[in-house]
């Protein structure tokens, strides 16, 4: 491992299942089943190859999480090994009593995910109005002595109210808000038509960020993640692609990002057959991007190949079908009219939309929805 970069930060996919069903969810298209997933020793096997590894952090995500019967198995394992524990949730199924058994077990912090500030928005969007449940969700976290740290994806539907989901985070009491706006992968890109925003839409809620970062400053800590659309140069690929954290699958492949498993041309070795280390350090999937040799023109020419290390190779995979291309998103690459396209048809669109707008004008009906029960999964 001499020279080889380690992976500080693992993301523990421990399940696809999910209550809600969000038209830009991150998870592939083809979810995994139950019975594919990783039994409770072979994550634990996993746990333990990741603290070898070098890795300082352990996010257990989904789907949902709490799911997992054995979750607090999991985090007991993290704590015995000095690894910092975080559960990314939907809030749905948390109780009181689970919330401090997986503090008992040493979880040490907890994000909560809403969908917009009302029922009716997380209806919209994930098919789900317990609203509710999220908000309790919040209390119990709180309660739990957990820090409450939030977050909410951001794109046409909801741009418009987001002082109202700011204000809705302050009052649950949220330490930190990651403001996300959407990434065009999976779901979201086959829902990119309805998602995308305008830019006079997103200007408007970037002054509305800034504003409120001010006001909040010491009391919320508010992060806006860049739509890359909108950007002159791409965002760097996890800090460049196998450098600073690795993602494994409910069915045990192994990323370099939670995304990849959509680059359908590429193997994917599993935690089954082999471990991490010969994963991270030797598998020809991990190697194919790292580094700068195999970058085409105009990265390889290019001064920012150090800084954005030819953009996301999943969004090259996802807008061209060829994950060695130049990301779309930079202005540069030979395939940039492609996002150029979107957004003139996200700027043409009826700037008026919102979630009322759209249950009026059928945007419900077009909008195509996570359905795990439904889905099937390539062999």
């Amino acid at each position: 491992m001499t020279g080889m970069p380690r992976p500080f930060g693992l993301l523990a996919e421990v399940t696809h299942q999910c209550p809600l069903h969000c038209v830009y969810c991150s998870n592939p298209v083809e979810l995994f089943q139950r019975e594919g997933e990783l039994g409770t020793d072979d994550w634990l096997r996993v746990i333990r190859q990741g603290a070898e590894l070098g890795v300082l952090q352990v996010h257990f995500s989904g789907g949902e999480p709490l799911v997992r019967g054995d979750l607090e198995t999991l985090v007991a394992e993290c704590r015995g090994l000095g690894l910092y524990t975080n559960l990314i949730t939907s809030g749905l199924g948390l109780t009181e009593s689970r919330a401090e058994s997986l503090v008992s077990a040493g979880l040490n912090s907890a994000q909560l995910s809403i969908q917009g500030d009302t029922a009716e928005s997380t209806n919209l969007v994930a098919a789900s109005k317990r609203f509710d449940k999220k908000e309790a969700a919040a209390r119990i976290i709180r309660d739990a002595g957990l820090p409450l740290n939030m977050n909410v994806v951001l794109h046409r539907l909801n741009l418009d109210r987001l002082d109202a989901i700011i204000d809705v985070c302050v009052e649950w009491g949220a330490e930190r808000l990651e403001l996300a706006n959407t990434q065009y992968y999976g779901w979201a890109l086959r829902n990119r038509e309805l998602l995308l925003p305008g830019k006079a839409q997103l200007d408007k809620a970037v002054a509305v960020y800034e504003r409120r970062k001010a006001e909040l400053a010491g009391q919320l800590e508010l992060l806006w993640i860049l739509p890359d659309y909108y950007e002159p140069y791409p965002k760097p690929c996890m800090g460049g692609w196998a450098q600073t954290a690795l993602t494994v699958a409910p069915d045990g492949r192994a990323y370099p990002c939670p995304v990849a498993e959509e680059i359908t041309t590429m193997e994917f070795a599993s935690v089954r057959e082999h471990d991490l280390q010969w994963i991270w350090a030797e598998s020809p999937a991990f190697q194919a991007f790292r580094g700068t040799d195999w970058m085409p023109d105009p990265c390889r020419s290019c001064s920012r190949k150090e800084l954005d290390f030819g953009g996301c190779r999943c969004q090259a995979f996802a807008l061209t079908g060829d994950a060695g291309r130049t990301d779309p998103v930079c202005i540069h690459s030979p395939d940039h009219h492609l996002v150029e396209e979107s957004l003139a048809r996200a700027n043409s669109a009826d700037t008026a939309d919102s979630p009322a707008a759209a249950e009026s004008t059928g945007d419900r009906q077009q909008l195509v929805y996570r359905r795990p029960t439904v889905a099937t999964r390539r062999s």
